[in-house]
């Protein structure tokens, strides 16, 4: 078992916990249930003798509305959501799912509409039993106003954010956001706080016990082992890859009878990829909504266009320097990460876009000037990588386009890429 729980690897299964749907319900019912019974230690204390008299009936007859129309608005809510969801599946890549579900404008409503529900019954039984005195019945007709009110404003607010959640301008949003975020991790931390890897990695390899994808590397739980046995240890797969049995987690420079259980167990696996710290995985799911969009059952080569201009936002922002809030914390001597790839990440975003675009004039167009924007941004490894896409991008027109001037076009976009170009 590793060696302790780190601060990145608590960040990971918060997270986790956070897109889990009956998580904030769960959370808000415990506490409309604390609250209804707080409202009795009022009855207690001095406030009971200068406390207005409220009639018992008149509670009652509110918390039986809230009982009897909350339970009715959360299925409907519910119902909304998996709407939502299956609308986010369909039209956008099922990759986007989990992000819909993570939607906090959603939890926060279902929980609201749950919890009160809970709290109507829990302090509408209480009321019922004679349970509360004066002040006890004042300071809950208070309570039972404010969460009257706050559903009220919630579900308001809650159709206009349910018209929008699954349509696909949001679910690029989130994905866009999502992608930002982890961008702005790794750009802070390149190398996981770890060391940078120059070279191939030479040591003992070490393999998963599991086949699934890298989710979350704790380096500092590395460097805790590591320094407890004395080894240097150099990451070789980063989050987003995929472990196998032929695919080393690590390299150790050791190799003495070692227990790597610790090690192993540092790398969380599981069956899909993360947007925590796998920024690739945000590009990917961008590249597969373009390349659905692109479909001929779909035919909107809009979207495709607007995912490009997402890709360039996402790689300027990936060129800019980090701020000073992002400086990461010292690095750990003894864990080697290597850095992303730029040629990879391009890889991801633009190669379906190129592929299921060269047929449209307009995307192959669009295309070619993001990646002459990416390229004139003054990083070698970035403009390199535009340069090869553009070329690429430009072969595949070549064969899909059957317009001599559309092709003219998108050959004039691309005179960038030409080796001769300075």
């Amino acid at each position: 078992m590793a060696l302790f729980m780190s601060t990145d690897r608590a960040r990971f299964f918060i997270n986790r916990l956070r897109a889990r749907l009956w998580v904030r319900p769960l959370t808000v019912c415990l506490l409309s249930i604390a609250a209804a019974f707080g409202a009795k230690l009022a009855d207690g204390t001095a406030f009971a003798q200068i406390a207005p008299v409220i009639a018992a009936d008149s509670i009652e007859a509110l918390l039986s509305i809230m009982a009897a129309s909350m339970l009715v608005i959360a299925t409907f809510s519910v119902a909304s959501m998996v709407s939502a969801y299956a609308s986010a599946a369909s039209t956008a890549t099922p990759r986007s799912f989990t992000l819909v579900v993570a939607d906090d404008a959603s939890q926060n409503a279902l929980s609201t509409f749950v919890g009160s529900f809970i709290f109507s019954i829990v302090a509408l039984t209480a009321v019922k039993n004679d349970y509360f005195e004066t002040a006890g019945l004042f300071i809950l007709f208070a309570l039972t106003v404010t969460i009257f009110g706050t559903v009220i404003i919630t579900f308001v607010r809650w159709v206009d954010g349910i018209a929008r959640l699954g349509r696909m301008g949001s679910t690029i949003a989130k994905v866009e956001s999502a992608t930002a975020t982890a961008l702005k991790q790794r750009r802070a931390a390149p190398h996981l706080r770890g060391t940078s890897v120059s070279s191939q990695a030479r040591g003992h390899a070490v393999f998963a016990a599991d086949v699934g994808y890298i989710q979350h590397v704790d380096i500092a739980a590395l460097q805790a082992w590591a320094e407890q046995v004395d080894v240097r240890v150099v990451v070789a797969a980063l989050p987003g890859i995929l472990a196998a049995p032929n695919r080393p987690l690590a390299y150790v420079s050791a190799h003495s009878d070692i227990d790597y259980t610790p090690l192993i167990e540092s790398f969380e696996i599981g069956p899909i990829r993360r947007f925590d710290d796998d920024p690739r995985f945000g590009l990917v799911v961008l590249s597969e909504i373009a390349g659905r969009a692109l479909s001929p059952a779909v035919n909107d080569p809009g979207t495709a266009i607007h995912i490009t201009g997402t890709l360039l936002r996402l790689f300027t922002l990936w060129n800019e320097p980090a701020t000073a809030e992002e400086e990461p914390a010292p690095s750990y001597d003894r864990v080697g990460v290597p850095a992303l790839s730029i040629q990879d990440m391009f890889d991801d975003a633009f190669t379906a876009i190129a592929r299921d675009g060269a047929g449209f004039v307009e995307v192959a167009l669009r295309l070619q000037k993001v990646l002459d924007s990416l390229a004139s941004i003054g990083d070698p490894e970035m403009r390199n990588a535009a340069e090869y896409h553009g070329r690429l991008a430009l072969k595949r027109a070549r064969l899909a386009l059957n317009v001599e001037e559309d092709l003219k076009l998108v050959q004039d976009a691309a005179q960038f890429a030409e080796p001769t170009a300075s």
